[in-house]
């Protein structure tokens, strides 16, 4: 597994991210044998670097993840990077966005709690809170790092302009946001600036929650209890699009000689100023396939044919907190 700099945080991590909302339960029922043999597989793969968050399913994520590395926890600590996420509170309706500095310090005492750890080496606030004051919660996390609960500080879901005003009182050192062949904007935006100011990206979504692994189709029927079938993003006439789309990227990988999940991770990866992308899986063997993008070299005319490809997609729009009271709002 290849591994970089994680910008100026100086963290060395492997290029891919395990993510673990799929420990949640978001997307279906969670066997915990088999999220635990994800993890694991992982490690075996040369994954060092495991992201996850308080709200993948309030605890549930954190407490499988360290009970998958709780021997490299025990026993090598300095040879895993442990990133989770806080700032959410759940209510009768959903999660709520909750930033404020009583909030977080709980949050982070739980996460250290479900994940039997003692420092959370990089502690990422999950979405802006619009309703508390950048400098309060950057203040709150400064503590935090001075306390040594947490290394390193990030934020997800951010952009330019509010890492800005969160960097005022306490430097950025990470951004965490949506970003795949589909979903392509922040290249103009947000990048330039991680780039300008060395903040480390690692980005989610980087295979469009299943639509670019090419196993979703016209036809699929999501669970009742997987996110993605009451989203919205995966019907209509945009969905009919990037169908198109896929196909022929499919067909594109098949004459690489690579599967069409490794040419989406390995574009992914070559984009200017993305460090790390966090894949998930529902099945161990996944993970081999993922692992094997970091070694696909894409030319400058690959990626010249994937932008022509690329040019009729649909924008695809992804998960967000709010989406959850949405669902069960009454129709």
């Amino acid at each position: 597994m290849k591994t970089t700099t994680l910008g100026r945080s100086g963290l060395e991590v492997s290029r891919l991210a395990l993510g673990t909302w799929e420990f949640s339960g978001a997307w279906g029922n969670v066997d915990e044998d088999n999220a635990i043999a994800i993890v694991r597989r992982a490690r075996e793969l040369g994954f060092n670097f495991f992201d996850t968050a308080h709200e993948y399913g309030f605890g549930t994520a954190e407490r499988i993840l360290g009970t998958a590395l709780r021997h490299d926890l025990d026993h090598a600590r300095d040879e895993v990077v442990i990133a989770t996420k806080g700032g959410l509170r759940e209510t009768d309706e959903g999660p709520v966005r909750d930033a404020r500095p009583e909030w977080l310090r709980h949050d982070v005492d739980t996460s250290l709690s479900a994940l039997g750890i003692d420092h959370i080496d990089l502690y990422q606030v999950h979405w802006p809170d619009p309703a508390v004051p950048a400098a309060e919660t950057a203040g709150a996390l400064a503590e935090l790092v001075a306390s040594g609960k947490i290394r390193h500080v990030g934020v997800s879901n951010y952009d330019a302009e509010q890492i800005a005003e969160f960097s005022a009182t306490l430097p950025v050192e990470t951004v965490q946001p949506p970003f795949n062949m589909l979903r392509r904007e922040l290249q103009d935006t947000l990048f330039p600036y991680c780039r300008d100011n060395n903040i480390g990206v690692l980005v989610y979504g980087a295979l469009a929650h299943g639509l670019l692994t090419g196993t979703i189709t016209s036809e699929t029927r999501l669970a009742d209890d997987d996110w993605r079938a009451l989203s919205g993003l995966f019907s209509g006439e945009g969905f009919a699009r990037n169908l198109k789309v896929v196909a022929a990227l499919r067909s594109m990988a098949g004459d690489l000689g690579v599967t069409l999940s490794q040419l989406a991770l390995a574009w992914t990866l070559a984009q200017p100023g993305v460090h790390v992308a966090i894949v998930g899986a529902q099945q161990a063997d996944y993970l081999q396939d993922s692992a094997a993008a970091v070694h696909l070299d894409l030319s400058p005319d690959d990626l010249a044919a994937i932008a022509e490809i690329l040019a009729p997609s649909a924008p695809l729009r992804g998960p967000y907190p709010e989406m959850w009271k949405e669902f069960r709002a009454p129709s």
